[in-house]
């Protein structure tokens, strides 16, 4: 009875952590399925318009902390780094790249995949100016720079 008992015991415990085992697995291929949509969203028209917003077009632009084109901050830079670690990816971004048009656009498209699954334009324009918990009456005025822009 005692023997039977252990194999039992064994046999739940090794089924329980075969499926622990796997569930990170399904979840990151729901995460990846998810990211797929704002990869395959087109945001050209929304981020040249944010470019010249931010710095008309200016690669080197600075004010304050963000530097440029998109006028991207250290903190942003910190959120897509701890991104792409959740994810697995080895990928890192540094404070330059944020002088890089495309690398830029990769963090923006990053951002979008993350906090934007939806891919609304509304909320990637005040996003990008608000973070992730924006306010709509503080970001209205950037909101409406920016649909001008895209016109």
């Amino acid at each position: 009875m005692i023997i039977e008992n252990m194999k039992r015991l064994v046999k739940n415990v090794c089924l329980s952590l075969s499926i622990l085992t796997l569930m990170p697995l399904t979840v990151g291929a729901a995460n990846e399925n998810e990211n797929d949509n704002s990869e395959q969203f087109d945001w050209s028209a929304v981020m040249e318009a944010i470019i010249l917003v931010e710095s008309e077009g200016n690669p080197n632009a600075v004010s304050g902390n963000s530097v440029g084109a998109m006028q991207i901050t250290p903190i942003l830079v910190r959120e897509c780094n701890n991104i792409l670690k959740a994810r697995g990816s080895e990928k890192r971004y540094t404070l330059a790249d944020r002088y890089n048009v495309e690398k830029s656009k990769e963090m923006f498209l990053l951002i979008q995949s993350e906090y934007n699954k939806q891919n609304d334009v509304e909320k990637a324009i005040r996003t990008w100016n608000g973070g992730p918990r924006y306010s709509v009456r503080a970001t209205n005025g950037y909101y409406q720079k920016v649909l001008r822009r895209m016109r």
